[in-house]
Parts: structure tokens; C-alpha cells; sequence
């Protein structure tokens, strides 16, 4: 799997005018799969968004549900949405190629353990709507972007 994260001030992700998913200080975590994933690298994907120190305070996400009285509640959430234009190769001519990608089929599921796990570990989740057509909005904190891999 792969994912691009980016640390937000807030991002959400709308479809046909509604909001879908929405979230204040965190994470938006644009993630894809490959034909050769399976639930594993789902939750090694989910340990890794978690546990990367990338917040302003040198922490993770993990560390604000485990160590971090924030006062007010609020805690840094998680925005997964899913892109499966990550794994797009433009190696050749000018068209990319979509065909390291994960089909439907085999991607929404995964996507959906990558969430599912963040939640297991007391992170809050908002998701996008696989395969809609998605406007996300976002806020970058710093801006602050990492390309992960499984």
C-alpha cells in the first residue's frame, strides 16, 4: 500500500455537494493499494499513519490517544481518503498508467481495514467515498507531506 499523508489544520471531502467526511487538526491520508496487498499491509499501513511523529509537537497521532490531556477534547483525527492514482506511472509516454493499481474490488476493502484498524486504536476516523468523484479541501499544516509505502 501506499499513502501520501499531509499534517492539516482541517480537510474534508465532499461528494455532490455534501460533505462526506470532515476533520479539524490531524492527518489527511490519501491512500492506495496494489494488486498484491493484502490485510496485512492494511494494518501496517494503519500502524504507520499512526504512529509517525509528524505533528507539530514532534508526535504522532498515536501519542495524542495515549499520552496527551488536550484540554478541550479535541484530539488530531484522521482523514482517509482513498487515490488510486498513487500508484499512476508516467514512466512511459505522456498518459499515465493505472496498472499497478488495485482494482475496486480489491482496494475498497483495504482501504476501508486501514480505517477500521485507526479507529481500533481510539483514533478518530472520517472517510471519503470509494470510487466517487471527491473534492477534497484542505488546510495544510506547514505544509507537511510524506509519501509512505507498506
Amino acid at each position: 500500500m501506499r499513502a501520501v499523508l499531509q499534517r492539516v489544520h482541517s480537510a474534508s471531502v465532499t461528494v455532490d455537494g455534501a460533505i462526506v467526511g470532515e476533520i479539524g487538526t490531524g492527518v489527511l491520508a490519501l491512500v492506495a493499494a496494489t494488486h498484491t496487498d493484502t490485510a496485512a499491509e492494511a494494518a501496517t499501513m494503519a500502524r504507520k499513519i499512526a504512529e509517525i511523529r509528524l505533528l507539530a509537537d514532534d508526535s504522532s497521532i498515536q501519542d495524542h490517544v495515549d499520552d496527551h490531556d488536550d484540554g478541550d477534547g479535541a484530539r488530531p483525527a484522521v482523514l482517509v481518503v482513498s487515490q488510486f492514482t498513487l500508484y499512476g506511472s508516467t514512466k512511459k509516454g505522456r498518459r499515465p498508467s493505472w496498472s499497478e493499481a488495485a482494482p475496486g474490488p480489491v482496494a475498497a476493502p483495504l482501504v476501508d481495514l486501514v480505517g477500521a484498524a485507526l479507529r481500533e486504536r481510539g483514533i478518530t476516523v472520517a472517510t471519503g467515498q470509494f470510487g466517487a468523484a471527491m473534492d477534497v479541501a484542505l488546510v495544510n499544516d506547514g505544509p507537511f507531506t510524506l509519501v509512505i509505502d507498506t
